[in-house]
């Protein structure tokens, strides 16, 4: 969904995104482990797909909030760079204009001043560290920190977590297996799984993988009752979209919204989807959005479909029109790549729905 944003920038600066804060592997994980707080790697990026990168000063912000420290480094040199860049001497930071350059000093200052001594530098995004610290300057709230970020860059859209929760994800497999954390599931830094995922859930507690009850909140449960179109993105199927409808109250907020729910499934390999058919996709997609009483049509509309693509099982032609949806056959996938979609081919196909 990156590069999907990138260009829907181009378009509108109109589209709501509203992202998973349960992400438990890389520098996400540290920063949730030392300040008991939601993940903002999948937000920061988002926020970046979607800044106006031609304005005065947001080159260079981009640049900055875009580094990372380098995980080859001991801890002293990782620190002492991070402190430059607080200083004012690094050269990332030097470059950004006044008074841009001041306020991303002051956040930065800010968190390592509440940084834990044995917090683990390598690998950590400055942007991730700049959201952390207005998170932990506004009083534990995210959307503060964002709509600082989003002014800093000009965002050209609107960028939430689904929940403001310390939340993980945990998943049942085929097995029988219970595993707990967003990093074990994507099979990308942990082993793929061998068994395939057949429901997933919310939990704080990553030993039990006791289910947890996190509500939605009203903000986001109004953004979306007012679209204008809902989008099922292609992307990590569990990880991301079915993890963004588990907080209760969202499916719910879907099913009162008047306007096309459309699922886009995915082109290409996701170690997510071992094991399942585009059939068993939206069946279990369907299972979590009729969850909370929404009849099936209340909650999906259409499929948005590759003319050329072979998708695992084929297309289900006959089940989708038996239960009311529709297929949207067009052309998705990249010239270059064929199990890859060209993000310009998707954005205007949505566009072409309101």
């Amino acid at each position: 969904m990156s590069a999907a944003a990138r260009v829907l920038g181009e378009y509108t600066h109109n589209s709501i995104h509203l992202m998973t804060p349960f992400d438990s592997g890389g520098s996400s994980a540290h920063l949730r482990h030392a300040f008991n707080m939601p993940a903002v790697g999948d937000i920061r990026a988002r926020l970046m797909d979607l800044a106006e990168k031609k304005l005065y000063g947001n080159p260079e912000i981009y640049t900055l909030f875009a580094h990372r420290l380098d995980k080859a480094q001991p801890q002293e040199r990782l620190y002492q760079e991070l402190l430059s860049i607080c200083h004012g001497s690094h050269p990332y930071i030097r470059a950004i204009p006044y008074p841009m350059r001041k306020i991303i000093r002051g956040n930065l200052m800010y968190f390592c001043e509440h940084m834990p001594d044995d917090f683990p530098l390598a690998g950590a995004s400055i942007g991730n560290l700049v959201l952390a610290s207005g998170y932990l300057e506004q009083r534990r709230h995210l959307d503060p920190a964002i709509f600082l970020y989003s002014k800093l860059v000009e965002v050209r859209g609107i960028v939430r977590p689904i929940v403001n929760s310390n939340a993980q994800l945990a998943a049942r497999l085929q097995s029988g297996q219970v595993i707990c954390g967003q990093h074990n599931i994507t099979g990308k830094e942990s082993p793929p799984l061998t068994s395939a995922i057949m429901n997933i859930w919310l939990t704080q507690d990553m030993d039990s993988g006791q289910p947890c009850h996190v509500p939605i909140r009203l903000k986001n449960s109004e953004l979306i009752m007012r679209s204008d179109l809902i989008c099922y993105p292609f992307g990590s199927f569990f990880s991301s979209l079915l993890a963004n409808l588990l907080p209760t109250g969202t499916v719910s907020a879907i099913s009162q919204a008047f306007c096309n729910k459309i699922f886009i499934p995915n082109l290409g390999h996701d170690p997510e989807l071992l094991g399942h058919t585009l059939q068993s996709q939206v069946e279990i997609l369907l299972e979590r959005l009729t969850s909370e009483g929404a009849a099936p049509e209340q909650v999906l509309d259409a499929l948005i479909i590759d003319r050329d693509y072979g998708y695992p099982g084929g297309v289900p032609w006959q089940w989708l029109q038996s239960r009311g949806i529709k297929i949207l056959t067009v052309k998705l996938s990249s010239s270059v790549c064929a199990d890859r979609t060209d993000p310009r081919l998707v954005v205007e196909t949505l566009l072409s729905l309101l």
